[in-house]
Order: structure tokens, then sequence, then C-alpha cells
């Protein structure tokens, strides 16, 4: 068994398999530098599956005036491009909202590193190509290998040149071909004094800076060595999914450590590289401490653009709060089974080295069993110190010098003027409380300051020869040092007490506002409370315009904004669908759609996207405790929208079981109920065609008799379901006449005792009954429905039929001496299609009789209830209201 499990193919690589069969294809012709013969061999590919019948079109591609390769695009569709004004000069850009309509097999687009114009959907050519993937469209491009992200740092090392435009690994990772076109160096070199690369004063410079033939040697490793991990990469998915025992070592995994200081972005482009070397996954992480803040915000900035890069490059992102940073990086390494430790390592000289050992020095002591890769600072590279957190002071240096001499001059006269009355021994603990008050109103800055001049104004005012600085007996120096050292100490603990206090401050501030807007949200039961309280309470804590939008059909609706005269633009709208659609960020400060005012984000529940969330950053980016904020709101919302769509969808769901209920009930009904008389009937007119002649005149009058009842029975049937229709349609609007209700009472029990010749019926009718406003006809239907269901299930007793006043009401009830109803059932009986099963287990009628009566009673301005036991234990009634005089007419009106 667990020999047929290895044989199996890799459950992973297959799913991503068939995510690959859904999209498009991705071909990417790399080269080594410009000129090396990308384009043409593209377009010489091109040609010949067009001669083939493939439907091919030029996207865009760019022969800088090369005459051979301009030579190809003969007999090849090229799509118009799109005219573009960038800072009053005329472009032509590639339009893919034409290749979207267009639609063709394969679609050739040169210059994957190619940067947009301002105002184009995505600022980088290579998010176009995203989209025509995702929308199906197979695409070849070509790539540089100088332009891949991870190679940046190393690029600019080895030629020189800071290349600007770049792509995110990720590109070449997931592109489904990659093929290398390769040329020697030297007779790149040649091409390019032949002027087939650039133009000939063009070409010299790039001889002279770029294109010498070490940095081409190197750049053509990059590109072969690259180009072999890709196809190394290709064999074992393959050896995967036809689960062939492959020759693959054990997974690596990496675990990178970054903070906000410079060389953490050479840590990540590193750590890329190894990745992609191993072909392993890998994590960045930045550690927090808990007890302060991250530092300043640009420090924060610095950590975003980090993981933003890292994620670009392949990365999973982690932040991980606690004060131990070797004990919170080992957890981690551990619990995401890494095997190697990247971390950006710098010297430590001096004494800082004894004092205080760095971090990669404490991780390679502790890190047992893992392998921990240390990437320095390059010698050219300026040397700066770690980012600490800035120093808590009131506003600088300056102002915590002040609060510090101003503690001390107080503190020195106070103990002066103790010292008048006694001499104490111990007078430098007021000094204590200088260097306190300093730490708690200016920081550790102002507490340090505080601690040297207490020792200053100490030894000057306090220790022989006062009003100097000469100390004459040992013991004074001791006592002198001693203080010193722990008014540091005590200054430094509250300085740190106090920011820790404020930390807590602003966390504990940040979870009342969010248990605040958790409060009002599960009192929001509907979806569109949610979303007020939603947009009210972001804008209230993030101080933006905020917009929530909701899918409504094929589209997005605007739910809720705030404030109210927010408005959106063709633009803002643009980014909100791409975010629907793509379940990602898009707007300001994204790379889709930048030029709207807004960050659209979407909102993910645990059943898919619930809506979109913009939010009108302006020029100010959100500090991280607001994204922490925003974050949490957003998914706290989409779960409460989530949640108030199932509501919705249960509702409906109930509806619609409910209604299926029915149905089968009426079916039942109309099989039972229609097919006993049309076979009694049938039955009847058989014999009577059949003997009539050799039957008896009694047995005649019997057949007729009981295909009038049968027939009766039907009529009364289906008038039962006309009567529950104009019910359940609103159609039904009885009349408003005074009604003689000991009328209406005879009548219906005339008119039953001829249905049932053999119940008995009795009847008590007070003489003093006022007139009632109601509809006869409806009444007396509704009496013969009552005491029909009385007859059904009274069993051989008599029926009993009341009418009296009860104070202001007239009552008038239908009572059997039957089995009666259960107490669980008793609030059942009005329900449609509810039937009390008899003793032998039979359920007669319809179930519509008493649901009829209730809606004919209400429709009126009365009330109907049940009753049971009705006497002696047994039995049931029911029981009718109606107001009489000025309340019958108040009673209808309500």
């Amino acid at each position: 068994m667990a020999d047929d499990d290895s044989r199996r193919p890799d459950p992973d690589t297959l799913l991503a398999l068939a995510e690959k069969d859904r999209r498009g294809k991705l071909t990417v012709f790399l080269g080594a530098a410009p000129g090396v013969g990308k384009t043409y061999a593209m377009l010489s590919r091109a040609g010949r599956l067009k001669a083939e019948g493939v439907d091919v079109v030029v996207g865009l591609v760019e022969t800088h005036g090369r005459g051979e390769t301009a030579a190809l695009l003969a007999g090849l569709e090229v799509l118009p491009r799109k005219q573009i004004t960038h800072r009053g000069r005329a472009l032509e850009e590639f339009d893919l909202d034409g290749a979207l309509a267009r639609r063709p097999r394969i679609v050739l687009v040169d210059e994957l590193a190619h940067s947009n114009p301002e105002g184009s959907r995505h600022p980088k050519r290579y998010q176009d190509i995203e989209e025509l993937i995702a929308a199906g469209i197979d695409v070849w491009t070509a790539l540089n290998i100088q332009h891949l992200e991870s190679l940046a740092d190393l690029v600019a090392e080895i030629t020189g040149v800071t290349v600007r435009e770049r792509v995110p690994d990720v590109m070449l990772k997931k592109a489904d071909e990659v093929l290398l076109v390769d040329l020697p160096p030297t007779e790149l070199i040649e091409r390019l004094k032949e002027g087939k690369v650039y133009l000939p004063d063009s070409a010299s410079r790039a001889i002279d800076r770029f294109f010498r033939l070490g940095n081409l040697t190197a750049l053509r490793e990059l590109a072969l060595r690259r180009t072999a991990d890709r196809v190394d990469d290709q064999m074992v998915d393959y050896l995967k999914q036809h689960a062939i025992e492959g020759p693959w070592a054990a997974g690596e995994r990496l675990l990178v450590c970054v903070g906000p200081d410079e060389l953490s972005e050479k840590v990540v482009r590193v750590a890329s590289r190894l990745a992609s070397g191993l072909n392993a996954p890998w994590i960045v992480v930045s550690i927090e401490r808990a007890d302060r803040e991250v530092g300043t915000t640009e420090h924060l900035h610095r950590i975003e653009a980090l993981f933003r890069l890292a994620e670009q490059l392949g990365a999973e992102t982690r932040r991980v709060v606690g004060n131990d940073f070797v004990e919170e990086i080992l957890k981690l390494a551990r619990r995401e089974h890494a095997t190697q430790i990247v971390i950006g390592a710098r010297r430590n000289r001096g004494w800082r080295r004894l004092v205080s050992p760095s971090l990669p020095d404490a991780l390679s002591r502790n890190a047992a069993g893992l392998g921990v890769y240390f990437v320095t600072p390059d010698r050219k590279e300026k040397s700066v110190a770690p980012a600490r957190p800035a120093m808590p002071a009131i506003a600088s240096y300056r102002q915590s010098a002040l609060v510090a001499l101003a503690l001390v001059a107080a503190t020195a006269a106070l103990g002066k003027l103790v010292y008048l009355f006694a001499e104490l021994p111990n007078i430098s603990l007021l000094f204590l409380l200088a260097v306190l008050g300093a730490a708690v109103l200016g920081g550790y800055a102002s507490a340090f300051i505080a601690a040297f001049l207490s020792a200053l104004a100490y030894n000057f005012l306090f220790i022989d020869p006062v009003h100097t600085f000469t100390i004459t007996a040992p013991h004074e120096v001791f006592a002198l040092f001693v203080f010193l050292t722990v008014a540091i100490i005590a200054g430094g603990f509250a300085s740190r007490i106090k920011e820790q206090a404020r930390v807590a401050r602003v966390r504990a501030t940040a979870l009342q506002s969010l248990y605040d807007f958790s409060r009002k949200l599960s009192t929001a039961g509907k979806a569109d409370d949610a979303n007020w309280v939603a947009v009210s309470h972001l804008q209230a804590s993030l101080k933006r315009n905020i917009v929530l939008l909701l899918p409504d059909k094929n589209d997005l609706k605007v739910a809720a904004v705030w404030p109210p005269d927010t408005e959106l633009d063709v633009t803002d709208f643009t980014a909100a669908r791409w975010t629907c659609d793509k379940q990602e960020k898009a707007g300001l400060g994204t790379g889709t759609l930048p030029n709207s005012r807004f960050e659209f984000r979407p909102l993910m529940g645990p059943h898919g996207l619930v809506g979109v969330c913009g939010i009108q950053l302006g020029d100010e980016r959100l500090d991280l405790n607001a994204e922490r904020a925003l974050s949490a709101i957003l998914d706290q919302t989409a779960i409460a929208l989530d949640r108030a769509r199932l509501s919705e969808e249960s509702v409906m769901q109930a509806a619609k079981i409910e209604g299926e209920r029915y149905r089968e009930a009426l079916l039942s009904s109309i099989s039972h109920d229609l097919r006993t008389p049309l076979a009694t009937i049938m039955g009847a007119v058989t014999s009577l065609r059949q003997l009539g002649g050799r039957m008896t005149a009694e047995s005649r009058n019997d057949l007729l008799q009981s295909i009038e009842e049968e027939g009766s029975r039907m009529s009364r049937f289906v008038a039962n379901l006309l009567d529950m229709t104009r019910i359940e349609s609103g159609t039904l609007k009885p009349k408003g006449d005074w009604v003689d209700v000991s009328d209406v009472v005879q009548s219906a029990v005339e008119r039953a005792r001829k249905y049932f010749p053999g119940k008995v019926i009795e009847t008590g009718i007070a003489t003093d009954l006022p007139l009632i406003e109601g509809d006869s006809v409806l009444l007396g239907q509704v009496l013969f429905n009552l005491l029909d269901n009385a007859v059904k299930y009274g069993g051989e007793e008599p029926v009993n039929v009341y009418a009296r006043r009860d104070g202001q009401d007239v009552l008038i009830s239908v009572t059997d001496l039957g089995r009666g109803i259960p107490p669980s059932e008793i609030d059942r009986v009005f329900e449609k299609f509810y039937r009390r099963g008899k003793p032998d287990g039979r359920s007669p009628g319809t179930g519509l009789g008493l649901s009829i009566a209730r809606g004919f009673i209400e429709a009126m301005g009365g009330k109907i209830h049940a009753e049971s036991p009705a006497v002696k234990k047994k039995g049931t009634r029911i029981v009718i209201r109606f107001p009489v005089g000025e309340k019958a007419r108040t009673g209808k009106a309500t």
C-alpha cells in the first residue's frame, strides 16, 4: 500500500497543472543582452506557425530600425497601436483592450520589462501580459536577463549600470516555456560595430560602457544558469506529474530575516537567487518588539517596500511580534520546517562585540541543525548602522536637555532648602526623583542628561568642599559613582516603562475601537446596516473618504459612502471592477490603474468575494497601526456581509422548502380529494349506463345522490383552492356591510345539516346580539368550514354552535367532542395543508379549511383561535371574535 502511494502523482503539481490549463500560456525568449536576436527568433517562429494556419498576431514588436527583423513582419497581422499623450509627446503603446477584443490564439508583445506611460491601466507591460494570460490568450514576449528583479544589484555590480526597468522573477518562473536565444559575446560585439544593433553613434558609446567583453560574458553566464534552473524545474515537475521516482533531494526551505536597514534589500535579492538555485520556497520575516513600536514612519514604509519586493520575487511574508528575536526566529523556522536562515550581518567592532553580541552571531550559536547564511555589505557600500527605534523625547534633544536642566535645578533648590533645616546624609535621593521625572517627561535622553547634571549638582552643592567639583573623601567618590549608575539605570527603566505604557495605550485604543466596531456590527441585522456601520467607522478611524461597493449581478453598485458627498469617477469604477474581477488590490499606490483617487481592496469572506472597499488615501500613506486597523475592520466587515448574505439565502431556502412542502401537500390533497369523488362518480355513472334498465328506482336514486354528493365535495375542494389563492395574492376584499350574526349562524347550520343529515348539530344563539361590520358570505363560508371540520373529527358526539356577546365583542364558537388536538400542535391547526389524524390513521380533508377561515376572519377585522381540550378533557373549540359598534370600524381600519 505504501509502495502504491509513493507512485501516485504529486497532487500539488497536478493542481498547478490544472490551473495552467485554464489560463493562456506564456513563452519568454530570454537573452543575455540586446541584439542577440530575441525578437528575430520570435518573429521567425510566429511566421512558421502562421503558415500552418495558427491564429498569430503581433500586438507590439520593436524592430529598432533593423531591416532584417522588420522584414519578418510581412504576412503577419499587426494590431494597431494605442495613441497616448505623455508630457506633451504623442506615444504609440500596446493596445491591451484591442488585443482582448481581437482574442487571437497567440499574441506577440515585445519588451516584457517596458514601463507604460502614466494614464495606462497598468504601470508595467508584464502586468498587461498577465491580464492577457488570465483571459486565456497565449503570449510570446522577449526579455534580457539584466531586467530580472533579483539580479538588479548583481548586474549593477558587474556592469556599473543600474537597470531601472525590472521584472519580478515570478514572471519567468510562471512561464510555460523559456527559450534561450544565445550569441557569443564576440559575435554580439561584431554585430554592434556593424550597426546591426544600434546606430553607429549609439553603438560606440554602448561598446565603451555596457557591451564590454567581460560584462557580456557575465550576463551570458547568468542567462545560461537561469535557463538551466528553469529546465531543471520543468524536469522535476514532469517527474512528479507522472509519479516517476525522481532523483531530487529533500526539499529546502529558506527563512529570510529583514529589518528597516538598507542591507535588507540586498538580503532579499540574494535570498531570491538562493531560492531559485535550490528550487526552494522561502519566507521573508520581520520581527517587531512587543513593548515598543517599530520605529519611524520611514522605517515602516521601508519594511512595506521590502515585503512588496519579496512578494514580487515569489516569497511569502510574515510579521512576528516578540522581545527575544533569536527565540522568535528559531521558533518560526521550526514551525515552517526551514532548513536555512538568511540574514544580513555587519561586524561589531570594539566594545560592542563584547557587550552586545549581534543577532547573526546569536543565531549562529543557537541554530542547531539549521544552516545560517550571512549576507554582508559590499565594500563600496556606505556602512550604515542598523536602524534603531527613535529615541522617545518631547520634541528634540534640546527640549530634553531643558526638561532635565529645569528638574535638576528645582531639585537642587529644594535640597538646599531642606539642608538649611537638617543636614541629611542621603539628600542624593532627591536627585533620583529628578532623574525619574525627566525620564517620564522627556524620555531616555532627558533622563541620561538629568543623571549627569544631578551628579554634578550633588557634588557641587552637597559634597565637601562645597561649591567646587573637588572630592576629597574616597567614600564620596564611590557614593557619587554609585549614584550616577543608579540614576542612569533608573532613568532607563522609567523611560522604557513610559514608552511601553504609550504603546499599550495606542494598542488599547485600537483594540477598543475594534471592539466598538464589532459590537455595532453584531447589532446590524441586515447587509445595508453593516455597510453603513463599516464606512462610518472606517472614516472616523482613518480620517479618509470611504466607499463600499457590492456585487450586483454582473456589475458593482455603490452600497455606502462616507462622507455622503463622496463620488467615484470612471477611473475609480474601473479600478473597483478590476478588484472585483481579479480579487486583488487596484487603484492608487498599486500596479493597476494607479491614477485612481482610491485604493480598492477586496472583501473576502469565507465563501468568496462579498464586496470592494475604496479608501481615498491622498498624499499621505497609512502607517502600520492604521493599516492593521483597516485590515481587521475589512475582515470583520467581510464576515458580517457574508453572514448577512447567508441569512438572506437561508430565508429564501426556507421559503423554497416551505413552498415545496406546500406543493407536495397540495398534490397529495388533489390526488386524494379529487380522485376519491371522481372514482365514486365514475363508478356510479358506469353502473347507470350498463345496468340502469335493470335497476330499481331506489337504487338509481342512491347512485344519483352519490354523484350529487361527490360533485358537491369536489366543488367545495375547488372553492377552497380558489379562496386560498385569493388570500395569498392579496386580492380578497371583504364587504363592509352590517351583518346579523344570528342569521348567518342559522343559515350555515342549516346548510351543514343538509350535507351531513345524520349528524346532530346543536345551536345556542343569544337574543341580544348586536350587528357587526363584515361580509355575510365570507362569514357563512367560515362557519361552514368549521362545521365541516367538526363533523370530520368529532366522532359520533354532537357538534355545538354558540353565539353570544362578550363585552365589546361578539363571540362565535364551534365545538366538537372528538379526540382533541395535542398541545404541541394547537398552534399549527391554522397552517395550510395541516391535517389531524383520526384514530384509524387517516387524515381526511385538504388541510385548507381552517387556514381559509383565519384568512377570511382577519380580513374582516376579527380574530380566531383554537382551544383544546374543550369539554371534559376532550374535544376542540374554535372561537371567533368580532368587535362591535365604533370599535368594529376602528379594528378593521387597523
